[in-house]
């Protein structure tokens, strides 16, 4: 039986699966993004992380679904590097979109999303990737995501929109101050992830108005950005992944409902699908 190797990177963290004889091993290591690394490093990377885990097994085969990795020239520096660290293993770099799809919809057509440190979507028909809405990136898109709400909960701490209870439980739970924030979004590497760490407090904060208007707000702009604009929206259900969706998929059910759209499996992470759809390949 080949040992299957399977990969799932947002921007944040990689989860990884080796599978071996009937056995799951799974390991984490930090967000694979060629938008952020180098070939060099993401090599270190996997030296450091990933490589001492698993040194003990030969891999046959490699499915790496990852984030930035629509443009072809992403995935072959993903491919390239995947097949010199494993060496004689088969590999296939895809998009952590089509890895959403294949986790969600198995073979089957639906609406697919990535609700995490960024934002996704496609319609799937049960094969490949038919229809996407433009994704933006951190600063101009990804509504919906860890990093636009993050953002919006750093936006009411910085103008002193929030009231008296809600700056008291931001100042005592981050510490910190406008130059500090400013230079973390401006001048740091990664501040995407700098602004999803953010979102944690609006679920640590659940029932404050401000809170729901900032969750609900959020959402719903993917929603009209992206998801009112698929007529198979309509037709299909709506399946989500990320830690975003799953952590409010109480707003993500209201919302689907009040667009009279059928709500799909909401996963906090899409592994769990892939080792299953591969299992069946």
């Amino acid at each position: 039986m080949a040992t299957v190797l399977i990969a799932d990177s947002g921007s944040t963290k990689c989860e990884w699966c080796l599978l071996h004889n009937g056995k799951k091993k799974k390991i984490l290591t930090t967000g694979i993004s060629p938008y952020f690394f180098n070939s060099e490093q993401i090599s270190a990377l996997l030296q450091k992380e990933l490589v001492p885990k698993i040194k003990s097994f030969d891999v046959d085969e490699i499915y790496f679904y990852g984030t930035g990795l629509k443009d072809n020239k992403n995935k072959k520096v993903i491919h390239d590097i995947l097949k010199k660290t494993f060496q004689g293993a088969s590999t296939e770099v895809q998009t952590d979109l089509l890895g959403a799809s294949r986790a969600l919809c198995k073979h089957s057509k639906g609406i697919c999303c990535i609700l995490g440190t960024g934002s996704n979507s496609c319609f799937y028909n049960g094969r490949k990737i038919m229809k996407n809405s433009p994704g933006l990136g951190y600063v101009l898109g990804d509504e919906g995501s860890g990093a636009y709400l993050g953002r919006k909960v750093i936006q009411y701490f910085l103008y002193n929109t929030f009231d008296e209870e809600l700056m008291y439980a931001f100042n005592t739970k981050y510490n910190t101050n406008a130059d500090e924030i400013i230079m973390n979004v401006y001048l740091k590497p990664q501040p995407n992830r700098y602004l999803a760490s953010f979102a944690i407090f609006l679920a640590e904060n659940r029932g404050h108005f401000m809170i729901e208007n900032i969750i609900e707000d959020g959402l719903n702009d993917f929603f009209f950005t992206h998801l009112r604009k698929y007529s198979e929206s309509w037709l299909y259900p709506i399946h989500f992944t990320g830690g975003i969706a799953y952590g409010f998929k109480d707003v993500i059910k209201n919302l689907c409902h009040s667009y009279e759209m059928e709500t799909g499996i909401i996963l906090k992470q899409p592994m769990d699908g892939l080792i299953e759809y591969h299992n069946e390949k």
